[in-house]
């Protein structure tokens, strides 16, 4: 072993917490008549169960969920949105309705 490990040693061994090697020793057990006190309650100590993800009030309906990620839900609003401008369009530049609804009353005034 170098001089330079020897120093690097002494060093860590002043400065360093202790590998756990030098233990004291076994501490003496406490008297028989000692009693602990009583616990404040039955969960005073331990830590809450961790609560799963999966499943906690049973199966799940098909109803209450959403089965579409919401990309795809985002193109869908793309494309109506695309044919709405191009509806907008036709109507505007040439004449040309797209829309087979009633507007204000338009169709009943006829």
């Amino acid at each position: 072993m170098g001089i330079i490990h020897a120093w690097v040693r002494l060093v860590l061994d002043l400065f360093a917490p202790g590998t756990g090697r030098r233990r004291a020793g076994a501490r003496p057990p406490a008297p028989l008549g000692a009693a602990r006190a009583p616990r404040p309650g039955p969960d005073a100590g331990r830590l809450p169960v961790p609560r799963s993800p999966y499943g906690l009030t049973g199966p799940i309906e098909g109803e209450a969920t959403v089965l579409v990620r919401p990309y795809l839900l985002a193109h869908e609003a793309r494309q109506r949105q695309a044919w709405r401008r191009v509806a907008l369009v036709l109507a505007a530049d040439f004449g040309i309705d797209l829309d087979g609804r009633d507007l204000h009353g338009a169709g009943a005034a006829r």
